[in-house]
């Protein structure tokens, strides 16, 4: 899968999905279950790949399907919760018998609706929404709906070049599989994958019967939009070998903003980060996710109802992880981690040509956890890269005047949490360029844990004033800057190892003025023991 993953990389056709990584890759076998992924795949993805997969598969059951078939669909409630993701499935076949599926999802540059994150009122306004569909039968484009998406799309070379690079992606994986089947046999690949499940299932389950049971509480608020709040109420109840996460309380749906949440999408943000504290170095499959349930009120903001606005749905669901942390806090207090800084995004194109169209994704801090600092502008429980300035500056006339990491920016702790960055950039020639920017904490810092601190909030500023939140044309000369949100503290700042706090200082993570007044550095020493 990691070639699969590669050859995507190399043959994409967009900056969302060949620079920012914002895609996954996954092996499933013959029963449509994940068992493998690559290294890098996007993890909220890999868990809700299969359930996508054996959704389409309702449609167009297993016997109907023939070699070159390939299915694909982009329905929020069916896939992960916006239009912008495709879900591609590519049937794999040794003879005339079907043995394995490459499902892979992927953030597309465009699918057509309103440009603005927000503002729409139901998800019609937000694209074009393709059912289950036969995208390929029998090795034949379906051309009518090539036509259509085409139609609707902005840049329909890009997104369409970034459909056949995925294609291309999973014709690598079907030649490597043939050649494992050849080698194996169709019985043993099965007998494998049957392993590989029910012995990550047999890990989770005594995973969590090692946890204390019990029903465990707790309620985070998120930036949300418009000046309302995000409330996410979080129960986890531990029984025996299963965890359940109920999130009853928390906010309601909203029919003004796009910041709801599916419960495909809900699922997958619950079941990662639980994954990451109690089993951190099993590879990702489906038999970990097997004794983990999770529960939501239907018309919920982490249930919504067809057909809310859902394309901003990232502003809920890279929270959720912080209500589940906190709720296990006192059950693994050196296992969950504080919060972390999100990633922002950023979208710009020359009005003159939609295809310069360029995505960044850049990330806050990561939460720090029990013995370990938070890492910088890693935006759990994400793990998407940023487009490189060079990339961009030769796309659109934008200089990127500043990258760099945010000083005093990660929460203050025994362990520091993650600094977010400072990005900078200004237009230049003749022409302006259209730019839109969604933030994430703003109102609301990345919690501390165990006695951290928060970290520090984000601020999107034009010129020196706060920044719309609405695509908007930068003229020449224009100034814009980001400085990203940083992860939160675990542990007591007194608590931190001075020669750490000297180093911080050092290198500029934290200011003199920080030390003393966060940490009480009047005693810093330095890794030469000088005061």
């Amino acid at each position: 899968m990691d070639e699969v993953d590669i050859a995507l990389i190399r043959a994409s056709f967009s900056t969302i999905v060949g620079e920012t990584r914002d895609f996954a890759v996954v092996l499933l076998d013959g029963e449509a279950r994940s068992i493998a992924q690559s290294q890098l795949s996007s993890p909220a993805f890999t868990c809700s790949l299969p359930f996508a997969t054996r959704a389409m598969l309702a449609t167009f059951p297993p016997e109907t399907l023939v070699p070159g078939d390939v299915l694909i669909t982009n329905d929020p409630w069916l896939c992960h919760g916006h239009l912008t993701d495709l879900f591609i499935v590519v049937p794999l076949f040794s003879g005339p018998g079907l043995i394995a599926y490459i499902a892979t999802a992927a953030h597309v540059s465009d699918i057509g609706g309103r440009l603005d994150e927000f503002d729409a009122r139901d998800v019609f306004e937000e694209g074009l929404r393709i059912p289950p569909s036969r995208l390929r039968e029998g090795g034949r484009r379906n051309r009518q709906l090539y036509r259509m998406m085409a139609a609707n799309i902005r840049a329909p070379d890009m997104v369409l070049g970034d459909v056949e690079a995925i294609l291309g992606a999973a014709g690598v994986g079907g030649a490597r599989l043939a050649e494992f089947v050849a080698d194996y046999s169709e019985t043993q690949f099965q007998r494998l994958a049957d392993s590989i499940l029910r012995r990550s299932e047999e890990a989770m389950r005594r995973a969590i019967r090692a946890l204390p049971g019990g029903r465990y509480t707790h309620e985070i608020q998120a930036d949300g939009h418009g000046g309302v709040a995000t409330v996410l109420r979080a129960a986890v109840e531990v029984a025996g070998d299963s965890i359940h996460v109920d999130y009853t309380g928390s906010s309601p749906q909203r029919a003004d903003a796009g910041v709801n949440c599916v419960l495909n999408t809900t699922h997958a943000h619950t079941i990662y980060p639980l994954k990451c504290c109690l089993l951190p170095e099993l590879p990702n499959n489906e038999g970990l996710f097997r004794p983990i349930s999770t529960c939501a009120p239907p018309g919920s903001i982490v249930n919504c109802r067809f057909p809310a606005p859902v394309k901003a749905r990232s502003k809920t669901s890279y929270h959720l992880h912080n209500a589940v942390y906190g709720a296990l806090a006192g059950v693994l207090p050196g296992r969950v981690q504080a919060g972390s800084g999100s990633f922002w995004s950023l979208r710009c194109h020359r009005p003159s040509d939609p295809t310069s169209l360029v995505h960044m994704l850049p990330n806050g801090g990561m939460g720090a956890i029990a013995g370990r600092d938070g890492i910088g502008t890693i935006a759990f429980p994400g793990n998407g890269t940023i487009t490189p300035a060079e990339i961009m500056e030769n796309r659109v006339p934008l200089l990127v005047r500043e990258r760099s990491l945010r000083t005093d920016s990660g929460g203050p702790g025994a362990c520091r949490g993650g600094l977010g960055q400072v990005i900078r950039l200004t237009c230049h020639g003749a022409e302006e360029v259209r730019l839109s920017v969604r933030t994430d904490k703003t109102r609301f810092a990345a919690p501390g844990i165990a006695g951290g601190c928060e970290g520090a909030r984000g601020r999107a500023t034009l010129d020196g004033r706060p920044m719309p939140l609405v695509p908007f044309r930068l003229r020449a000369g224009a100034e814009v800057e980001l400085r990203l949100p940083g992860g939160g503290g675990a542990g007591d700042p007194g608590g931190r190892d001075r020669s750490l706090l000297a180093r911080d200082v050092a290198l500029g993570y934290v200011s003199r003025e920080a030390a003393m007044r966060d940490y009480g550095g009047a005693r810093m020493t330095s890794k030469n023991g000088e005061g």
